[in-house]
């Protein structure tokens, strides 16, 4: 057997571990999920410098679904993705994926409406609607009389 590389630890900062256990890229992102409310315990919301102990489970809200993790070892330092499950049991409610799989098919995850330059489906949507035609309206200018 491979003996781990972690070392154990009582507790560990809620920005550290998040980070260490690769739940998030970079720490100040970790601790902005905090500071903004992604982050809670028994739904209450976590500040970054709070401790974490072994076997407490965090809930991380990364939309469209809320994560939750088991803690397993309380760490402070980055580990290699293959070490991730000595570190966290993910503990997330299965509706919660079924969650996530409903909103890939619907298709505008990286897109909300509205925002941003309309893709060719919507600007022929929209031209479909503005169409003359439906208006009753003619092409033909000559028939008006000024």
């Amino acid at each position: 057997m491979t003996e781990s590389k972690l070392k154990y630890q009582e507790s560990a900062r809620l920005d550290k571990w998040l980070w260490a256990a690769r739940i998030f890229k970079t720490r100040s992102i970790a601790a902005d999920a905090c500071k903004n409310g992604r982050v809670t315990k028994d739904g209450t919301t976590l500040k970054p410098s709070r401790s974490v102990k072994v076997g407490e489970i965090i809930s991380v809200k990364k939309p469209p679904i809320t994560y939750s993790f088991k803690i397993l070892n309380a760490i402070e330092s980055r580990i290699g993705a293959k070490l991730v499950p000595e570190v966290l049991e993910n503990v997330t409610d299965p509706k919660q994926y079924e969650l996530l799989e409903m909103s890939r098919i619907s298709g505008f995850i990286d897109r909300q409406k509205g925002t941003g330059r309309p893709t060719k489906k919507d600007r022929r949507a929209m031209e479909a609607f503005t169409e003359p035609a439906l208006f009753g309206w003619e092409d033909d200018d000559d028939d008006l009389d000024f």
